[in-house]
């Protein structure tokens, strides 16, 4: 089986040019132009269109060029907003939040021991969350953090 290649170029001014097995694509009509933060909508978009497996190339506006495979299927739910002016009361799992830099916006970033993946945000950093069981049962407390496209790793040691 032959996998479908996207090439994602992103210019300098932060644009985004997409192409399918060589066939360039566009953005819907009137749609403003992709821009490096549609990255993930973008490739959401194609495997569920294809509900195929994906090889992806990013071809950064420094020459720099990463490659992937993506697949279909995986739900992203949107975050809710949290309201940090007044204090949540204490309801659920105690959680660990996770931070890293250096992301390409919108890349998938694995949490590893991989129990759950997120999203880089447009500035290229990475929140993420685990409840204190879930850090409690690594025997080493460390937590990887690893841009799917970047390569990017962060090792974490959450108190």
């Amino acid at each position: 089986m032959v996998l479908p290649q996207v090439v994602m170029a992103v210019a300098e001014d932060g644009s985004m040019t997409v192409a399918v097995d060589g066939t360039h694509l566009a953005p819907e009509p009137l749609a403003p132009r992709w821009q490096r933060d549609s990255f993930a909508r973008v490739l959401d978009q194609l495997t569920e269109q294809r509900r195929s497996p994906m090889r992806v190339e990013v071809h950064e506006a420094d020459g720099t060029v990463f490659t992937d495979i993506v697949t279909p299927g995986k739900s992203r739910r949107p975050q809710p907003e949290i309201d940090h002016a007044r204090p949540a009361p204490k309801v659920g799992p105690e959680l660990v939040v996770l931070h890293g830099e250096g992301f390409v916006p919108g890349e998938d970033v694995a949490i590893a021991v991989v129990i759950a993946y997120g999203d880089a945000a447009p500035d290229g950093t990475m929140r993420g969350l685990l409840t204190a069981d879930q850090l409690a049962t690594s025997p080493t407390r460390e937590v990887i953090l690893l841009g799917r496209v970047s390569g990017t790793l962060t090792i974490e040691h959450p108190e």
